[in-house]
């Protein structure tokens, strides 16, 4: 089948921001490839997310746009995961994964297009807020554990640099590989889902960096330029997961026999560190320190947590016979 011509599906979550869910939607509509269906993913939105949502049925060929709200909010892991279950179970041959802050420019899957033919798990590049393009170079560190910044020319000859983490702020994943391992995992909530589902993408094919612009972010938020990367502003939330979660992401590089305890321990060290300068530094406050060591012990528990599985790929729908 012809890379351009397979079924992509839009993965958006989306929680009480609207504004940017309509803009989103918006640039949607006059992409000059249709994509196959929108999955979009509320997360118990208590704003005018709903009404948004019925507004833009109009701009969409009937069936297209597809509306799944959510009874609680699962947080990004819980609304990717049933996004990209849904577009599986709708007949998906591809599931692009977004934020609700982001929009997409018009030839983003003819950008896409020729990568499709070589690559399963891609990444497009993005526009910051204003314009100027969006610093996202990363590896997973193995010994330690996390997505290094590196510096320099990112992209060879050919256009493309080969990682191991990723962002679901624009990964394009193959259906296939899904099936392969499982679904994104809902239990972290928020941070590290996408590196650590990237990761695991990663241990069975290449996950491609592209040099072709896709999205452009929307959201404008406080950072820092550190030079060879921006270090933005976190929320309670964040903080207090981005610690917790990494006990996932141990787990998870256990089953795959790649967790140093030495490094990994390093790694969640450097985290904690990391955090604090950006409360330092990017935040001015040291009031979010209860975050992270909440988080730490949370963490701590998890790693005890004797009953924890990764996510099972035999819970991903089954591939269609026939095009609904």
């Amino acid at each position: 089948m012809n890379s351009a011509a397979e079924k992509i599906a839009i993965a958006i979550v989306t929680y009480n921001r609207s504004t940017f869910l309509k803009e989103l939607l918006a640039s949607a509509a006059v992409m000059r490839t249709a994509p196959f269906r929108i999955v979009v993913v509320d997360n118990a939105s208590t704003d005018d997310t709903q009404d948004v949502i019925a507004a833009a049925m109009q701009d969409f060929p009937e069936g297209v746009l597809v509306n799944h709200r959510l009874d609680t909010n699962t947080g990004g892991s819980g609304g990717f995961s049933e996004g990209t279950r849904l577009a599986l179970e709708l007949g998906a041959d591809w599931v692009w994964l977004m934020d609700d802050d982001v929009e997409i420019l018009p030839d983003a899957i003819e950008q896409f297009a020729p990568w499709m033919e070589r690559f399963k798990v891609i990444h497009g590049r993005r526009y910051d807020f204003d314009g100027t393009p969006f610093y996202w170079q990363a590896r997973f560190n193995e010994f330690l554990g996390v997505p290094l910044p590196y510096s320099g020319k990112q992209f060879g000859r050919e256009g493309y640099a080969i990682t191991n983490s990723g962002t679901f702020e624009g990964m394009l994943i193959h259906a296939d590989v899904v099936r392969l391992i499982g679904l994104p995992d809902p239990r972290f909530f928020i941070s590290w889902d996408d590196a650590a589902y990237a990761w695991l993408a990663a241990q069975h094919t290449d996950v491609a960096y592209v040099d072709a612009f896709v999205l452009k972010r929307k959201r404008e938020q406080k950072q820092v330029n550190l030079g060879i990367r921006h270090l933005n502003d976190g929320s309670p939330l964040f903080r207090f997961h981005v610690i917790r979660n990494r006990a996932y992401v141990g787990k998870y590089f256990r089953e795959y026999g790649k967790l140093n305890r030495i490094g990994f321990g390093l790694g969640t060290a450097l985290t904690l560190a990391k955090e604090v300068f950006r409360l330092v530094v990017v935040q001015h406050t040291l009031k979010g320190l209860g975050d992270l060591a909440r988080g730490f012990r949370a963490n701590r528990a998890l790693w005890r947590d004797k009953s924890w599985r990764p996510m099972d790929p035999a819970d991903v729908p089954a591939p269609l016979s026939h095009d609904r």
